[in-house]
């Protein structure tokens, strides 16, 4: 696990080698937790962030989760650019759990809502350059020199009037003894030689050569394997269950029954399968009717009809509806799960006085305080360690699979690796709500514009079980995001909401709100332009006429595709969305026989302020709209009976690779502050394939995925 964190020892060991090191931050392991009373260290102390060593290499901390968004090379990039060190010498190495790498964001130590550059950017590149200040002033010591002509470069820093030069290496020792400046002056974006350009990832040959320590790959010493089987019904309990089929089967060590599910335990993953197997658990189901699919999405459109929350009211709409023709349109969504590629795991060593909690999380922060109660520790004598994340769009931010992990440890007495079926994944997954919308808009008397819109949005809420404080006045604000936020200039506007919460746990999910909100609102704008006889592009345009930042991008789009004049039998369809600090222009071609939807290519276009690395937001822009063609075309969960219908990819599919069309990129950064990147194309996708079957087909479809309505990709 070298590609984690050092324990303070191994630090110790290493620095005693090493005749010049600019470091003193380690990893303090439980067994030191004695030592570890000393005063919270200064989040923008270089010492906690990268370590020089007498060769010159540089080792960076990164303080966010690496879920595959590429944080492990922009992070380092950032401090890189500014310290002016040889990037061929640096090495990133995941961050330990320590309020030092708090998400400045969230105050904790989490990755989450496309924050990681976001937070990171300034501070950062603060560190790179503090450092880069005190091998300056290391070096006019060494020499006698006014530090003003001193000049670092390329991981050398050479006095300007006579061409001597010194490595970082041998000034790190005097460096690491100098106080830190009290300020520093960035570089201005023009002098950038590393930040904006396309950079190799340097997670990526740690992966390639299986030198990657994912959660599933944690090993220590006496380690059980476990597998679980959970209630299948939402809400139930485990009345008893008989251990001895299992037991009986060779290599299985233990079964240990907790509230609601059962965990076997044994040398092995399989063997720990094949115990489960024989189970056959006594479940104690929830009264009431159980909760059936299209009941749950019958009560959703009602409930949005009815949206009486007040989430956004600008202007007045309800008079200038009155006496008005409106048009209407109803949508709806269904459950998405997360299906991570990386199995849901995580490995806890629980002791009577300490834990250790091995893991792919997105929330490494937050894990001790909520294990504590759990196990009856305080939450300083629990350990959290991070690894690399398969996967992670949301579904890395809970605690079920580490809660289970910790209890069986406690029961078992020694450590336990838990590892959750594909089966338990789908049917026991934290869903992306389900969601229905009713849209009315009134057009402007020129047909040119909307002069008043209504929105009213029903959904469970995200925050009521996390998060309660974040819901005020009945609304949640994940819920509405997507339509309170809207990149138009709209007069007249008024968003509802109304809260369904159901048995079925919902949560956080790559795009959140915005996933179904944009469907609904990009869907809703696109069929106002037909309605009003006008181009869909155009139309938006219009919207957007005193807002600069996003008509420039839309244009950009359309210049790059070739809006208005698509080749013959193909079709264009436009979505626009204003997240997470940036916004996202998608636009989908495709050509339709029968039912069968070619995808020639999907172009998105994004204005995130600040680029730190094109081949990261290249990647990641394909990555989103890959999921978010996934859920469009064939992704929904549906209930029966209290229990979800789907158990593996032949029922809840995956787009496969043949399917998956051209992308290309625009990247039109504005300059303006730095946005997130990572689920920016997600909520385009699917409006932006809807409006172009829209241009092909003459069909308008106000619900998902488009395989319910008969169409397939090619």
């Amino acid at each position: 696990m070298s590609h984690l964190h050092s324990s303070r020892r191994r630090f110790l060991q290493a620095a005693g080698a090493m005749p010049a090191a600019l470091v003193l931050g380690f990893h303090l392991p439980l067994a030191k937790a004695a030592e570890a009373r000393a005063p919270a260290r200064d989040p923008d102390d270089v010492n906690a962030w990268l370590r020089i060593d007498a060769d010159g290499g540089v080792t960076i901390m990164v303080p966010s989760a690496e879920l595959g968004q590429g944080v492990m090379t922009s992070a380092p990039m950032l401090i890189a650019e500014e310290l002016e060190c040889d990037w061929r010498q640096v090495r990133a190495e995941l961050a330990p759990t320590d309020p030092v790498y708090n998400n400045r964001m969230f105050k904790v130590q989490a990755t989450a809502s496309s924050t990681s550059a976001r937070w990171s950017f300034e501070p950062l590149r603060r560190i790179g350059a503090t450092a880069r200040e005190m091998l300056r002033e290391a070096a006019a010591q060494s020499w006698g020199v006014p530090v003003a002509q001193c000049r670092a470069v390329q991981g050398v820093v050479r006095h300007q009037p006579s061409g001597r030069t010194l490595g970082y290496g041998a000034l790190a020792a005097r460096a690491a003894t100098l106080p830190r400046p009290a300020s520093v002056v960035l570089k201005d974006p023009r002098d950038w030689k590393l930040l904006g350009r396309p950079t190799d990832r340097l997670d990526i040959p740690l992966k390639t050569r299986g030198a990657a320590v994912f959660g599933v790959d944690v090993k220590v010493p006496r380690m059980l394997v476990g597998s679980v089987m959970g209630c299948p019904a939402f809400g139930g309990t485990l009345r008893r269950v008989d251990a001895r089929p299992a037991l009986a089967v060779r290599g299985v060590r233990r079964v240990v029954p907790l509230d609601d599910a059962v965990v076997v335990l044994a040398d092995s993953y399989w063997t720990a399968r094949k115990g489960l197997a024989a189970l056959q658990p006594d479940w104690q189901l929830p009264q009431g009717k159980p909760a059936s699919d299209a009941a749950l999405m019958a009560g959703y459109r009602d409930a949005a009809r009815g949206a009486s929350a007040v989430a956004l009211r600008q202007g007045d709409p309800d008079t200038q509806v009155q006496g008005a023709q409106a048009y209407t349109a109803e949508y709806e969504v269904p459950y998405l799960a997360h299906a991570t590629m990386e199995p849901m795991n995580a490995t806890a060593d629980v002791r009577a006085d300490r834990a250790e909690i091995w893991g792919p999380t997105q929330v490494c922060g937050e894990i001790a305080q909520r294990l504590s109660g759990v196990l009856g520790l305080p939450a300083d004598r629990i350990a959290v360690h991070g690894t690399f994340v398969g996967g992670g769009f949301g579904r890395r931010e809970e605690f079920d699979v580490l809660v289970q992990a910790a209890l069986a440890s406690k029961a078992a007495g020694q450590p336990v690796k838990l590892i959750w079926s594909r089966e338990e994944d789908i049917q026991h997954d934290f869903y992306r709500p389900a969601a229905a919308a009713r849209f009315s808009a009134v057009l402007a008397p020129d047909a040119a514009g909307i002069r008043a819109l209504d929105a009213r949005l029903a959904c469970s809420s995200i925050n009521v079980r996390n998060f309660p404080d974040r819901v005020k006045g009945g609304v949640d604000p994940k819920s509405v995001e997507g339509v309170v936020d809207l990149p138009y200039a709209l007069a007249h506007v008024a968003v509802r909401h109304a809260m369904v919460n159901t048995a079925v746990p919902v949560g956080f999910w790559r795009g959140v709100g915005y996933t179904q909100n944009t469907f609904f609102a990009e869907s809703f704008i696109d069929e106002l332009a037909h309605h009003a006889k006008a181009d869909p592009l155009q139309f938006r345009l219009n919207l957007l006429a005193d807002r600069p930042r996003p008509a420039r991008l839309l244009q950009r789009l359309a210049q790059h595709v070739g809006w208005g004049s698509a080749p013959a039998g193909r079709f264009h369809g436009v979505a626009l969305s204003q997240a997470w600090g940036s916004l996202c222009a998608t636009v989908v071609e495709l050509s339709v026989q029968g039912q069968r939807i070619t995808l020639h290519r999907i172009v998105n276009a994004i204005d995130c302020g600040t680029v730190i690395n094109p081949a990261t937001v290249e990647r990641q822009l394909e990555g989103a709209s890959i999921w978010g063609l996934s859920a469009a075309m064939t992704g929904a969960i549906t209930i029966a009976d209290g229990r979800v219908q789907q158990s593996n990819f032949h029922d809840y599919p995956l787009l496969r690779l043949a399917q998956t069309p051209r992308f290309e990129a625009v990247l039109a950064p504005s300059g303006e502050r730095i946005g997130g990147v990572g689920e920016s194309a997600v909520p385009t996708l699917a409006p932006a394939l809807a409006n172009a079957l829209f241009a092909a087909t003459g069909q308008r479809l106000r619900s998902l995925p488009l395989v319910r309505h008969g169409f397939e990709l090619a």
